[in-house]
């Protein structure tokens, strides 16, 4: 093994996690002089985070850079390492809540939350940023969880028939008092939709958002379009410790207050029980449908998205 001393092994580490040569795992740890095992062990342990969750991240971080300033969606893609424009896609919305083509110009962040502070610096350094707060993996994931199972469940309603899709199946189900009855397919998940539209209208102080389109794939286009804002709030009020804050509901009449902390609970509680309805009702219309169980749906998203950078 050749020798490293006079060289800070950190950075060698993060030198063989993003050598534009290493894609997979056995690279990286070749680059540095390591079984594929200690390398994790020790990256894991000096930084915090794995070898192939940082490339990934930090991996899209350029990609967001080049994106911003002209690169097309096609060539920050590859340079990213991934085998498709679609796999690549599909990573970037993600992680940022909104897809790629939608990051050139303007002001967005390409900065994703690091529990290490550790960042792409253009053009082709990292910037170490101290004290950095993230989400905490737990709700990292269960944000993420209840975006994707929302959007897996909008794509599966979108092979019903119309009438099927709006067809009462279970008369009298209402989950929330406040919200109307829950007694459709199209009932549930517009107010799986609907419900972080109307909370994020409130804590951004805009209007009261007018009911937008209830087809299952107009939905899916809502969906999305909420979606990152919702991960991009959540990640902002984490970032600044803010959950034991209030807001003033002037939506509400009359104007009522509500803890941010709460809000995200309400959302991820009502919005769990309305995935596992819409399961249900979806297998009263004859469609085979998974149990939505967390477990298997993290194991299923790293698998994807390991592959997708080739490791």
């Amino acid at each position: 093994m050749p020798k490293t001393s006079g060289r800070d092994r950190l950075r060698e580490l993060l030198d063989a996690v993003l050598d534009d040569e290493h894609h997979s795992l056995t690279d990286m740890a070749g680059g540095a002089y390591s079984s594929p095992y200690h390398f994790t062990r020790q990256l894991s342990r000096e930084a915090g985070e794995p070898p192939v969750a940082m490339r990934r991240r930090v991996m899209l971080e350029r990609a967001a850079w080049q994106l911003r300033h002209g690169a097309s969606v096609t060539d920050a893609a590859f340079e990213a390492g991934y085998e498709s424009v679609e796999g690549f896609s599909r990573a970037f919305a993600r992680a940022y809540g909104h897809l790629p083509s939608e990051q050139s110009g303007g002001d967005r962040s390409t900065w994703l939350p690091a529990p290490n502070g550790i960042h792409f610096h253009p053009p082709t350094s990292l910037w170490v940023h101290t004290g950095e707060r993230t989400m905490s993996q737990p709700i990292d994931q269960l944000i993420h969880h209840d975006l994707d199972d929302t959007r897996a469940l909008l794509d599966l309603a979108k092979q019903l028939r119309d009438d099927a899709y709006r067809a009462t199946v279970r008369p009298g189900q209402q989950v929330l008092g406040f919200d109307g009855p829950d007694d459709s397919v199209a009932s549930v998940l517009t107010h799986q939709v609907a419900t972080k539209e109307i909370w994020l209208a409130a804590i951004e102080g805009e209007d009261f958002p007018e009911p937008g389109p209830d087809d299952p794939a107009e939905l899916l286009e809502r969906h999305d379009r909420v979606a990152g804002r919702w991960l991009a709030m959540v990640r902002d009020v984490e970032r600044r410790d803010a959950w034991d804050d209030r807001i003033i509901d002037a939506l509400c009449d009359p104007p009522e207050s509500f803890v941010l902390g709460s809000i995200l609970a309400h959302v991820l509680s009502f919005g769990a029980a309305r995935r596992q309805l819409a399961r249900t009702m979806l297998r009263d219309h004859g469609m085979t449908v998974d149990d939505g169980d967390p477990i298997t749906w993290l194991r299923q998203r790293n698998g994807h998205e390991e592959s997708e950078v080739g490791s």
